[in-house]
């Protein structure tokens, strides 16, 4: 199996990533955990502290405060392009993310550049997730597909899997988004640079404890940015 970094984005989920890290490791000895953690208040960042001190896959980068997810995943992938890797995974850490689906992604990656754990191709389910977050996000998805030309159904899924030679193809430096915009401009990006991509269909269950970071300054981010993406790719900048 090849060995991965998985790239956790963490804020107040002490009690996701205590249960969520043993169950990652257990899948295979090589895989690594790096978990990059905004100041949590509820003190996730030094659970993850004290579980790194002893056992030496694991990893945790500490910001400062609140500052993005997409900001979170951009410091996780420079971290993870630095390792003896092959693939780079990107995971929640309130478990609506099965872990269990990291090798499928994994095997799955072996004839493909991307692998996106996708809730809208035929033998997806979504779980416990209320009607209006739902029909935000598929609309979301039909939205984005109609500005972009994206073949991709699920536009702003957050499990993914990367070859490390696929993700090293990308300007991280000129990421623009913060929010679930994030996922959609990272998806174009591997488009625009002729990655191949395929969707895997993933059971999504909404979060075990804490609380949504969805919020409408997010909404509001990802309205205008596939616009901005078009017209990058329009003026050859992408």
């Amino acid at each position: 199996m090849a060995s991965i970094v998985i790239v956790i984005p963490t804020y107040n989920e002490r009690e996701n990533i205590q249960q969520l890290i043993p169950m990652l490791l257990d899948l295979d000895s090589s895989f690594r955990i790096l978990v990059v953690d905004d100041g949590s208040p509820d003190g996730t960042g030094e659970i993850v502290d004290d579980m790194a001190a002893r056992n030496p896959r694991i990893h945790i980068l500490h910001r400062s405060g609140k500052l993005g997810l997409g900001t979170a995943y951009i410091a996780g992938f420079k971290y993870a392009l630095q390792q003896d890797v092959d693939a780079i995974v990107e995971m929640d850490a309130d478990f609506s993310h099965d872990p269990k689906m990291i090798p499928v992604f994994l095997e799955t990656l072996e004839n493909y550049d991307v692998v996106i754990g996708s809730r809208y191709i035929n033998g997806a389910n979504v779980v416990n997730w209320p009607m209006s977050r739902l029909l935000l996000s598929y609309c979301a998805g039909i939205y984005t597909r109609l500005v972009t030309g994206m073949k991709i159904m699920d536009v702003t899924g957050g499990f993914k899997c990367f070859r490390k030679s696929a993700l090293s193809q990308i300007e991280l430096d000129r990421v623009r988004s913060d929010g679930y915009a994030f996922q959609i401009e990272m998806n174009y990006r591997c488009i625009c640079k002729g990655l191949t991509v395929k969707e895997v269909p993933i059971v999504f269950v909404d979060r075990h404890s804490g609380t949504s970071k969805m919020s409408r300054r997010i909404i509001y981010e990802a309205v205008w940015m596939v616009w901005w993406l078009r017209l990058q790719r329009l003026m050859r900048r992408l």
